[in-house]
């Protein structure tokens, strides 16, 4: 293990997503993230879409794997948990998304054995995202 310097880097969190449209809506017009990059392969009949609040090279990003033949196939599966993003205000941020047209599947308020301010929003697949109130 590292202690003074990180050897490594997160680079990208990949979903599987039944409607790459949607996707791609969901995440650059209501969390306000941009698409980076997007790139189909026909050979493997797949199209990638990586968004996300920066440069790849510099920020963890999402990387939207649609599979041509498998749309509307998926389970969400047993060992995804959740993506995280950090907000300033929690409240005006539900009061937002869900004006936006998100779904807020759990209010504002303080975690389960703990005293930081969360609340949960689900993408268009059913995906968590958990939001966290930073200071």
């Amino acid at each position: 293990m590292v202690k003074s310097e990180y050897r490594y880097r997160m680079l990208h969190t990949m979903l599987r997503v039944k409607d790459l449209t949607k996707s791609i809506s969901f995440y650059t017009e209501i969390l306000g993230m941009q698409l980076l990059r997007k790139q189909e392969f026909p050979d493997g009949k797949f199209t990638l879409a990586f968004v996300g609040y920066g440069a790849e090279a510099t920020n963890t990003v999402i990387e939207l794997t649609y599979n041509w033949d498998q749309c509307g196939s998926y389970n969400l599966g047993e060992g995804y948990g959740h993506i995280a993003l950090g907000v300033p205000d929690i409240q005006s941020t539900c009061t937002d998304l869900r004006a936006a047209g998100a779904n807020i599947i759990r209010e504002p308020g303080p975690m389960k054995h703990g005293t930081t301010i969360i609340a949960f929003v689900e993408d268009p697949d059913g995906y968590k995202i958990e939001l966290i109130e930073r200071s």
